[in-house]
């Protein structure tokens, strides 16, 4: 009896969750934006051209970890 109530309330804790990450909105904090990573998607792209390092460095921002390719 008690594997069966046991089994139950795991049975509404998971249809809860489920339901929990059916309707959670997806937010982004305040004042975030993000952008598509190269020259084009910029605001003010550079004067002085754009090489394969720096498109390599801008896809990986924020990454803390450096392109593979340096």
């Amino acid at each position: 009896m008690t594997l069966i109530k046991t089994a139950l309330l795991g049975a509404a804790g998971y249809a809860a969750y489920k339901y929990y990450l059916a309707n959670k909105q997806h937010a982004k904090p305040a004042g975030a934006t993000v952008r598509d990573a190269g020259p084009e998607a910029m605001t003010n792209p550079p004067q002085q051209g754009w090489s394969k390092v720096d498109q390599r460095i801008d896809e990986s921002f924020p990454a803390s970890d450096p392109p593979s390719t340096y």
